[in-house]
């Protein structure tokens, strides 16, 4: 029991700190049914006999993986998904998609002076 309950918190923190983003409809619906084959399953249950975790729950959380690697991995941030990045990796991409010739010059946000 406290084996699972640690997993469980690990889960947490990292869904929390990702913005608590969810799969879609169609993944949850894979997850579930990949759960549904699986010898480690409880059924009576509907928990992981691997993990513990309440599988009906953490199907919804794209920051989730099976302990038996058995979903496919979701990348946060991508099919809509808002994430927050640190400036060094804005910077990074921004200057990716100025080379590629992907941003406007003009659409730079030019300061302006501010009289208090």
């Amino acid at each position: 029991m406290g084996q699972m309950i640690k997993n469980f918190g690990k889960e947490v923190i990292e869904y929390a700190k990702k913005g608590a983003p969810n799969v879609n409809k169609n993944q949850y619906k894979e997850r579930l049914q990949t759960c549904n084959t699986c010898e480690f399953l409880k059924k009576d249950l509907m928990r992981c006999g691997k993990c513990g975790c309440l599988v009906e729950h953490k199907a919804k959380w794209a920051t989730s993986t099976c302990p038996d690697k058995r979903w496919r991995q979701v990348i946060v941030g991508r099919d809509g998904k808002k994430v927050k990045i640190g400036r060094e990796a804005h910077s990074k991409w921004k200057n990716k998609q100025d080379e590629k010739g992907l941003t406007n010059p003009s659409d730079k946000v030019q300061p302006t002076d501010s009289k208090d």
